[in-house]
């Protein structure tokens, strides 16, 4: 079976909608403190959006599915991105869509965590796994630090 190896600093890239970019501000600034942590990857406006809310430098690429869902989509088919956040709407026109399904699609294949709405990135960065040192991901997780949360994370998944 293959693992997958996830770093504890998380290279996670964000794609947001523009009818979204209010709930990201909100998001971002309730989460400011966990996602300093990280390195933060965006296309476009949510670049600019999530570089004034962390006041932290913020990897850009350019926004839409012409160049900037491409160029995230190769970036993930390389490993250079562990999580991926979709802040996105039904309003997508069918080019949108296509290209988040390409981003979708490099991320399943690419086995990393993907978000697809508010709830799930609040579960995700909240999550003690997301802190940990360098782990792998193989149908149980086999966590290599000693600190109580994971301790109890070896206790749930060894019922």
């Amino acid at each position: 079976m293959s693992k997958t190896k996830i770093n504890r600093v998380k290279r996670i890239a964000f794609v947001v909608h523009p009818d979204k970019k209010t709930e990201l501000i909100e998001w971002s600034y309730f989460n400011k403190s966990l996602l300093q942590q990280h390195e933060i990857i965006a296309t476009g406006d949510a670049a600019k959006v999530l570089e004034g809310t962390l006041n932290k430098a913020i990897t850009t690429y350019l926004t839409g599915p012409y160049e900037g869902y491409q160029e995230l989509c190769t970036l993930i088919n390389e490993g250079g991105v562990d999580a991926v956040v979709l802040f996105w709407s039904n309003d997508e026109t069918p080019l949108q869509r296509n290209g988040i399904r390409g981003i979708i699609h490099a991320a399943l294949e690419a086995d990393i965590i993907i978000a697809n709405n508010k709830t799930t990135a609040d579960f995700i960065i909240t999550s003690p796994l997301m802190n940990n040192k360098k782990h792998a991901v193989e149908n149980l997780l086999e966590i290599n630090d000693n600190d109580d949360n994971n301790n109890e994370l070896k206790k749930n998944n060894a019922a």
